[in-house]
């Protein structure tokens, strides 16, 4: 599990570097989180899911302008956040959007469900579903995967604390 999301965390990082890098050779210069916040959410059911954990700022784009959906697409946010942890029954969850244009590129999950093999399974299964909705829906705004209440919850807990980093 930790093996994966070390994989996953280069995978995302070499993503990172090539936006930035694409972004440079047209004289913009990609956001890059300079800041930590910590933050404690509630679960969306009313449970009593918290987090606390370190958590990258976004810095301002190119005039000091927040994303927005009326911005031109070079004062929209760029870059990669990561969103609080959120520990569930089944144990933490974490997720990292990589933003470009004020556009959700890529959702990686950093931590998952790890309390048993149980959970374990039934994050393997979710997390993909979940990315896949994410990006089509581009926010945080859609439904759990049957099954998965727990991933779910934290998933999207997790995704909407980086969506706020990032001005989305």
């Amino acid at each position: 599990m930790r093996a994966r999301a070390l994989a996953l965390s280069i995978l995302s990082s070499a993503a990172v570097l090539t936006v930035g890098w694409q972004l440079g050779t047209q004289g913009q210069t990609p956001t890059v989180p300079d800041a930590t916040a910590t933050t404690t959410t509630t679960a969306p059911n009313g449970g009593s899911m918290s987090s606390a954990a370190a958590a990258p700022a976004p810095t301002p784009t190119a005039a000091g302008s927040s994303a927005s959906a009326t911005a031109p697409a070079s004062d929209r946010a760029s870059g990669t956040f990561t969103g609080t942890s959120v520990q569930t029954r089944f144990g933490p969850v974490q997720v990292q959007i990589t933003v470009a244009n004020g556009s959700i590129t890529d959702v990686t999950a950093l931590q998952l469900t790890d309390k048993d093999q149980r959970s374990v399974s039934i994050s393997n299964r979710a997390a993909p579903v979940l990315r896949q909705e994410v990006l089509a829906a581009q926010s945080a705004n859609v439904q759990g995967v049957s099954g998965a209440t727990y991933t779910s919850d934290g998933y999207l807990s997790s995704l909407q604390s980086a969506l706020d980093q990032a001005g989305l």
